[in-house]
């Protein structure tokens, strides 16, 4: 089977898109905040240091400045600030911190100029993300998180999750990881990693190790600001879900995704780097690939199969119901053979829907009545194969006498829902729009505020092609008479898209002029 996973990276979310044989079934999304999440590790610039709140604002590169406090620079602070400096300088060759000489602890109740200065590099991570006015929030105490464990650089502890309550378990794994660790880190053992072999935690931990030695050749000759390390966690966890060997192609439209796509893939399947490529095209991923057609048609009360039959998704607080129809598409020849054909469809479409829309709890289908038992029989191993791809649990009964299926199917993730409808662009859902004659008085109008507003250099005016053949017919036209009354050659130019009464002005670097 051909997997195709199709990632449309956008500065305010990640949207991710799973097709199978072309055909859309899986579909998430994960919000982002202008790519500053937390966990991020950058290379950043004290601006200012502020004695009263006892904290400094540094730049990373976002709008607002990211605020630093005393408590969160951890104990370690000046082994950081030796190592940045090092690094940067090329002092230090080797990203390991077996030769390196640990430095003295700050004191917790000290003061912020003390130990930071105006436009010194510091290492950061994000503690807490952008909100509202306020920049993110910073923590100079870094780890590079994994799903067993936690790599905390200039330490030597190592801690074991408390909800780990077998205490064989705990020293099993605490003298593991002191077998294992490098020097000079420490390791907090995560709750996942009970019971897991040292081949697991080795592996991971030197993934980690790796992480921070990309950070180590990012850092010479860095300038701050400067993004070190990012977390991908949905994209990655969906990766490590669904890959496999008939997993054959990723697209991506960000450089920086596309590359840490490439290194998570080179971590746990290696040979799988080349299905991983590049979106450069101008035209947007979702819509080269045919996403944001399926989005459109999959959702909503509706879908409509090849056939031209189609199903009807109702949802209730007990259950959700989905009713078969054949359309008014299908064959009068062999009424039997062509009401099987309609329900075999119907069962694969059903089963794409429930994953596309994660529909969980009871499932009733209503398939068109069949009268032979044996397409019976054919019918309920077809929705069984079409639903051995799901990855939720699920059961699945045969055809009732009353001719419905039931299922049953564990949620995965929250419901997916998307509302296709379009509110009217001419009347904005009010059902009535401006009369179409007063449009050309309209367009006077606000052509006349332009004017009058002194803009310099040319106008164009867009609008609907009828319009636009009117403004320019006759001799001489209304175009020609705006001319000789404003002594400057507006330029018209026809928008199919545009409705009747809609027309927007534009400047002379293709800006729209706002009139409101």
């Amino acid at each position: 089977m051909e997997k195709e996973l199709i990632i449309n990276s956008a500065p305010t979310e990640v949207e991710i898109a799973l097709l199978e044989e072309g055909k859309l079934v899986e579909l998430h999304h994960q919000k982002t905040n202008n790519n500053f999440l937390v966990g991020d590790i950058f290379l950043g610039r004290i601006i200012k240091t502020m004695p009263g709140l006892n904290a400094a604002f540094v730049d990373i590169g976002h709008k607002k400045e990211a605020f630093l406090h005393y408590t969160d620079l951890g104990p370690k602070l000046k082994s950081l600030i030796k190592y940045t400096n090092s690094a940067i300088s090329g002092s230090i060759t080797t990203a390991t911190l077996d030769g390196f000489k640990i430095e003295p602890e700050i004191i917790k109740t000290g003061k912020i100029d003390q130990v930071l200065s105006r436009r010194q590099p510091i290492l950061v991570q994000i503690l807490k993300e952008p909100i509202s006015t306020k920049g993110p929030r910073l923590s100079c105490e870094l780890t590079i998180p994994g799903r067993f464990l936690v790599l905390t650089p200039f330490s030597d502890v190592i801690a074991v999750s408390k909800k780990i309550a077998n205490a064989d378990e705990r020293k099993r794994l605490k003298m593991l990881i002191e077998s294992i660790k490098p020097k000079n880190f420490g390791v907090i053992v995560r709750t996942a990693a009970e019971g897991k072999k040292v081949q697991d935690l080795h592996e991971e931990l030197a993934m980690m190790v790796s992480k921070w030695e990309e950070i180590f050749k990012q850092l010479k000759n860095a300038r701050p600001p400067a993004k070190l390390l990012s977390e991908l966690d949905k994209t990655s966890s969906i990766l490590r879900d669904i890959l496999n060997d008939s997993f054959n192609r990723i697209v991506v439209n960000d450089k920086q995704l596309h590359q840490n796509i490439r290194q998570f893939l080179g971590n746990i399947a290696p040979d799988k780097l080349d299905i991983v490529s590049l979106h450069t095209k101008s035209k947007p991923i979702f819509e080269t690939h045919g996403v944001s057609r399926q989005i459109k048609s999959s959702f909503g009360k509706t879908a409509t199969m090849p056939s031209g039959a189609y199903v009807v998704i109702e949802s209730t607080e007990a259950m959700h119901v989905v009713d078969v129809n054949s359309g008014h598409k299908m064959s009068s020849q062999n009424q039997e053979q062509a009401v099987l054909n309609v329900n075999m469809e119907a069962a694969e479409e059903v089963a794409r829907q429930m994953r596309l829309r994660d529909i969980g709890g009871l499932i009733i289908i209503d398939f068109i009545d069949m009268r032979n038992n044996e397409h019976k029989k054919v019918l309920f191993k077809a929705m069984r194969d079409a639903m051995k791809k799901d990855r939720a649990q699920h059961t699945i009964l045969p055809l009732s006498k009353f001719g419905l299926m039931q299922i049953t199917r564990q949620r995965v993730r929250p419901e997916v829902k998307i509302n296709t409808a379009e509110v009217c662009p001419a009347c904005n859902g009010t059902g009535k729009i401006n009369p179409t004659v007063l449009v050309t008085d309209d367009i006077e109008r606000d052509l006349s505020f332009i004017m009058q507003s002194g803009i310099k250099g040319k106008v164009t005016l867009k609008t609907h092609p009828f319009v636009e053949a009117y403004l320019k017919k006759g001799l001489p036209s209304i175009q020609m008479k705006w001319y000789a009354k404003y002594y400057k050659w507006i330029r018209i130019k026809p928008v199919n898209s545009y409705h009747l009464s809609e027309y927007k002005f534009f400047n002379d670097a293709d800006d729209e002029i706002r009139l409101n």
